[in-house]
């Protein structure tokens, strides 16, 4: 029991001892690297400065370099203009040699050149002479051709303000164009409302009848309802028809604002049958043309007013059914209704 107690207070003693070897081993070696880091810092901020060093004589260098080049070039260019400054001096003095031999020969021939130097000098006058009339002339022509430009000038002015008032008179123009074109299309939208409920008035007013249709934007009435046949004379059941359209017509023109102009139009067809001739109408123009007005004559007896109703006769050139039938005459022979623009 002793030997393990002593035992146990060796491990005791050895273990602390231990511990504080490897503590002041583990601050040997922060210390170390500490140092190490340092000297790492220190040695990279003096490469750094020395590389900063560096560029900056790496600059240096090269401004000197382009310093350089540049006075090679100018020592250049002023060898090559003191060249050209030695050629011009050279010519020169040749010039000057050439000249004092022309002169030495002149003085020899001055003696016999002078009655030709005062001939000269006579018709030099008369020229100077001359050249200030022609002088006077051209001056004349400049102030002319002076006022010409002033006079076309303003014409190019005068030109340039019709073109723009042309320009803006046509923007207004086209502006104008669209607006009424709008207006127009508003207009034919309204006057198609009115087409509609008018022709919807009638059908109410006139019953369900299959000699009275619309086809289109046409209300048709098949001849016979109003006349008897080759006659413009009407029958009194197409009285009574009449006479609700009459009102009808009335109370339209109740409702249609004034400014939108329209018409009533009352077209006249026939068959193609040809008249006998003898009668009160020579052709199916005639009686078209007096059916189509004796419609719109007894409409204004009725109390509508006359600006608004139109007649036309159309013959019997615009057939709605071909061909020659009994059917076909039959709904050929009509009295259209066309509420349209004037």
């Amino acid at each position: 029991m002793a030997v393990r107690a002593r035992r146990r207070e060796a491990r005791s003693d050895v273990w602390p001892a231990f511990v504080d070897v490897l503590s002041n081993l583990l601050l040997v070696f922060i210390f170390l690297l500490s140092i190490f880091a340092l000297l790492q810092y220190l040695q990279t901020r003096e490469i750094t400065g020395k590389d900063t060093v560096l560029n900056r004589l790496n600059a240096q260098i090269a401004d000197l370099t382009e310093l350089l080049a540049m006075e090679r070039s100018n020592k250049q260019e002023l060898t090559d203009e003191l060249q050209n400054v030695r050629a011009s001096l050279a010519a020169a003095a040749a010039e000057r040699d050439r000249l004092k031999g022309a002169a030495d020969s002149a003085s020899a021939a001055a003696g016999s050149a002078d009655g030709q130097i005062a001939i000269i000098t006579k018709a030099l006058e008369n020229e100077k002479v001359v050249s200030q009339k022609a002088l006077s002339q051209v001056e004349i022509l400049n102030q002319q051709i002076a006022a010409l430009r002033r006079q076309i000038a303003a014409l190019e002015d005068a030109l340039g303000a019709s073109e723009k008032r042309d320009r803006e008179s046509q923007a207004q123009i086209a502006d104008l164009g669209k607006r009424l074109n709008v207006a127009l299309a508003q207009r034919v939208q309204e006057l198609s409302r009115y087409r509609s409920d008018f022709f919807g008035r009638l059908r109410e007013i006139l019953g369900d009848r299959p000699d009275i249709r619309v086809v289109g934007d046409r209300f048709v009435f098949q001849s016979e309802v109003l006349f008897p046949s080759g006659s413009d004379e009407f029958n009194e059941a197409g009285k009574a028809e009449l006479d609700k359209l009459a009102d009808a017509l009335k109370q339209l023109e109740g409702e249609i604002p004034p400014e939108i102009a329209w018409v009533l139009r009352v077209d006249g067809h026939t068959d193609a049958r040809p008249l006998s001739g003898s009668g009160r109408f020579r052709n199916n123009w005639e009686l078209s043309s007096a059916r189509a007005i004796a419609v719109v004559r007894y409409l204004i007896d009725r109390g509508v007013q006359p600006q608004h109703l139109v007649a036309a006769g159309f013959g019997e050139f615009q057939p709605i059914e071909p061909g020659t039938s009994d059917e076909a005459n039959a709904k050929n022979r009509r009295i259209e209704l066309k509420l349209t623009e004037r």
